[in-house]
């Protein structure tokens, strides 16, 4: 297993941090994982539908020092 990459989306809003979420999925292989961090409140549902559309599996969403950080592995 390895690491989530980090996309950080701090001090961006909605639509921003889906789209710098999808942008670096593009790179990646299935099974990866990534690490979003963002402080706009609407990634608590935007990033679970957008998961969802594309089968992604949602992992964690976690509050910490301000912001969220949320896990999705890709399909």
């Amino acid at each position: 297993m390895t690491d989530p990459v980090e996309v950080d989306a701090r001090g961006l809003r909605c639509p921003l941090p889906v789209i710098r979420l999808a942008a670096r999925a593009r790179d990646l292989p299935p099974g990866a994982t990534l690490l979003l961090l963002a402080d706009d409140p609407a990634v608590r549902s935007d990033v679970p539908a957008w998961a969802r559309m594309r089968g992604h599996a949602m992992g964690a969403v976690v509050e910490r020092d301000g912001h969220l950080a949320l896990t999705v592995t890709l399909a």
